[in-house]
Formats: structure tokens, sequence, C-alpha cells
């Protein structure tokens, strides 16, 4: 017997603000069904889809998913405290707070967005420092700052930033994005006084060899599994991954060919003598045209796809530890360092720009940490 579809409607909180979460079980159906609702959001940070917090949109998800005649679970709303504003804080600015981009500002903002794309900045670059230089601009709107300057700036980093605890990484987006949109008008300031704040040093997680092994036999789906053994056999970016053509995969040679990846630049790195029959198969079952993973009607598999699939083999495989994707990409390094690689080839096939970045795997690696003597073992 069939089970309904469950739709999950819980709490997000971000940046001092409420959304809806949609969580759901790995369907492309569902995905597809999702995407077509013009106010939800796929987040890049909570893995998941989302829209602002009302009782109204409550409302609207789920008349929208019981059309489809599936089950919508919204009792981890119905604890939100009634009354409670979100957008309200004791300190600071929020973005509600702030005024509409008034139609100069907005008119100056497209031609910004154009000059950081002619600049050759990335999509995303392109997408946050247009937001974020919106924000300052809807700032100065409502301070009622007819001139941009440094006391104006510092002032906006105050107030809307370090006053309502943003995060570091969001602070050095929001300088960067002023600091190019002052480049790009042409205005001449005074030094800016506020220190740059150095990002938490995290360590990435990553599986064991042991774990990846029981990712990829917990992942049943030919196509799935391709993609999983792929982005960590290879050391892949998803977006790599997924941009590969058919062309790019040298079977004989035993490379994977990545173009233009991160920072526009070409790299060669492994196709495991292991992954090629499964790739092979794979091929043979799918019979891709151009891109090596492709969605149903030949249009490029997407990354939501991709990460609602590690999402699905994780649960399956019973790994309780969080990984992504790029959880795969750390890993990959981390095993090829613990097996005696040179730091300086795991930098070539990861495509990192200096081997600082890559150094970062000497600290996740265990095999230094296992030919240290414990004090206690002595006792």
């Amino acid at each position: 017997m069939n089970t309904k579809q469950l739709i999950t409607l819980k709490p997000l909180w971000h940046n001092e603000k409420q959304f809806i979460a949609i969580h759901f079980d790995i369907n492309d159906t569902v995905n597809e069904y999702v995407k077509n609702l013009s106010y939800v959001k796929w987040s890049e940070t909570y893995q998941v889809f989302c829209t602002h917090f009302s009782n109204k949109r409550i409302h609207e998800l789920f008349t929208y998913f019981r059309e489809k005649d599936w089950y919508v679970n919204y009792d981890a709303l119905k604890t939100t405290t009634k009354g409670n504003d979100s957008t309200k804080i004791k300190k600071g600015i929020t973005i509600n707070t702030l005024p509409k981009l008034n139609d100069n500002y907005s008119k100056t903002i497209s031609q910004y967005e154009k000059w950081l794309e002619q600049k050759r900045f990335s999509p995303n670059t392109v997408r946050t420092y247009v937001e974020v230089t919106s924000l300052f601009l809807r700032y100065l709107d409502l301070k009622n700052i007819s001139v941009i300057s440094a006391r104006s700036i510092e002032q906006f980093n105050y107030d809307f930033i370090f006053s309502t605890k943003k995060s570091v990484s969001y602070q050095n987006q929001c300088i960067s994005g002023i600091k190019h949109f002052i480049d790009f008008k042409k205005i001449e300031i005074e030094a800016i006084e506020i220190e740059r704040p150095e990002k938490d040093r995290k360590l990435p997680n990553v599986l064991s060899k042991i774990e990846v092994k029981s990712l990829l036999d917990a992942t049943k789906n030919l196509k799935h599994k391709t993609l999983l053994s792929l982005v960590y056999s290879a050391g892949l970016r998803i977006g790599e991954a997924l941009s590969l053509t058919i062309k790019d995969v040298d079977f004989e040679r035993g490379l994977i060919h990545i173009k233009s990846a991160k920072g526009r630049k070409d790299r060669y790195t492994l196709l495991s003598r292991n992954l090629i029959p499964i790739l092979q198969s794979y091929m043979n079952h799918y019979n891709p045209k151009n891109h090596l993973f492709e969605g149903r009607m030949g249009n490029l598999y997407t990354q939501v796809s991709a990460r609602q699939v590690i999402k699905k083999s994780l649960s399956n495989a019973g790994i309780k530890k969080y990984a992504t994707l790029h959880t795969l990409r750390h890993s990959f390094a981390t095993h090829l360092l613990e097996n005696g690689t040179d730091i300086r080839y795991i930098q070539e096939l990861l495509g990192h720009n200096s081997p600082k970045t890559t150094m970062i795997y000497t600290h996740i690696s265990t095999t230094n940490l296992r030919d240290i003597k414990n004090p206690f073992d002595n006792l």
C-alpha cells in the first residue's frame, strides 16, 4: 500500500527573523512542485526550502500541498509564541526597520549589478554584494544621510551588523560590497576605521573511510551512487561535478578535466579505476547526451536534488555525523594526506590557489596524532 507524501513545516530562525522551513523526503515530484512557489527559496546555509513566516503563509502552504492530497504537519509552528515579533530586538536596526529602496537607489543598484558582472565576479558574489549594498543605501535613507562617508559606513556597521550580532562572515561581506560600490561610484572618502574581524577557524567535518563506504553501500540508485562516488573519488565541488560533460572524462588516462572551476581555472583530477565500471554502467543505463548528470528532460541535474541525495543516503547508512556533499571533498583530501600523498599534489587536485588553504587538512589528519605517545598510558 502506498503511503501519502509527508510535508513537515518547521520554524527556522535567521538573523533575528523567523522563517518557515519545508521538509520532505527526497522526491523529484515534490521538489519540482515546491520550486513552483515564487515566494519559496532554497537556503544554502540550512539546506532547506523556506519562506518568510506568517499565519497567512502557513495557510497558503497547507492549501497548496493539500491540493496534491499530501499530509501536512505544521505542529512545530503551533508552538511559536503568539504575538512574538521576531523583527523586534533590544538594540540595532533590522531589515524590517529599513525603508524600501527608493527609485533613484534602485536604478543605481541595477547599474552596480551590471558593473560587478562585467568585472566577472561570480553570480553568488554579485548577488551578495548587491544585497548588502542595498541594505546600506536603505539605512542611509532611514537616517536621512545624503552623502556616503567613512562615518556613515562605520555607523551602519555598528547599528546594523555589530549591534544585531551578525556573523563575522556577514560583516566582511557587507564591508566588501560597500567598498566595491564606492569604487563603482568613484567616491573619494577618508579611511574607514573598521577592523576586519577574522573568521572563526573551524575545522571541516570529514567522514572516515568506513563511513564513506557505508554511505555508498546504502545508496542503491545507480545515478545517485555514481554521483556521490565521483564527488568523493575526485574531490569535486558539487558545481564542478554537475557541470561535467561526457568529453571531460578521460577513461584511458584515468583523469577528469575540470573546466572553468572556482577562480575560472582549469585543472585535472583523478578518475578512480574502481569507479570506471560503475561510471560506464551508469552511462549505458541512463545514456546522458551532453552533461554527465542530466535531469529527466535532459537539463542539468540540480544542486538541490544532489543535496537531497546525500541527505537520504546518510539517513539510510545510519550516519549521525553532520555531513554535506562538500564533506566528501574534505574527506577525499584528508584520506589522501593520511595515505602519504604530498600536500602539493593535493593542492593541485583540489584546485586551491594557496597551499595555506590545503594545509587545513593537516589539522584533521589523524596519522601523526596516532604516533604520539599519550602520557596517561605510562601511569
